[in-house]
């Protein structure tokens, strides 16, 4: 009679398929993580009048200010904005690296990914 599934005689085929699985898993994210870290993310606060570009690997790369939000009498209001557009442009790269790992893993919550 024919085993099927359990631990006796079936497993270790089922292993090196999933070690394989788990191979391809971890090139892909290597993949996906440089691809993304080859990316620019750009935000923008105050209706455009400060914009921040973030590299995929979380360094700000270019800033860009209007001549109309330069105030000498209100430096607070133009740090806020650098803050605000910072902030957004960061969350662009947590949900774009997000994204591709839900992608990557199929909803595979359950086993910490």
């Amino acid at each position: 009679m024919a085993k099927r599934g359990g631990f006796p005689g079936g497993m270790p085929g089922n292993m090196n398929n999933l070690m394989k699985q788990a191979q391809k898993m971890q090139k892909q994210m290597e993949e996906n993580q440089r691809a993304l870290e080859e990316k620019e993310f750009t935000a923008k606060a105050g209706g455009g009048a400060v914009e921040v570009t973030i590299s995929g690997k979380k360094e700000v790369t270019k800033v860009k200010l209007s001549e109309e939000v330069v105030d000498p009498d209100d430096i607070e209001m133009l740090e806020d904005l650098i803050v605000a557009a910072t902030n957004e442009a960061l969350r662009q790269v947590e949900e774009a690296a997000a994204s591709a790992m839900s992608k990557l893993t199929g909803g595979l919550g359950g086993f910490g990914f």
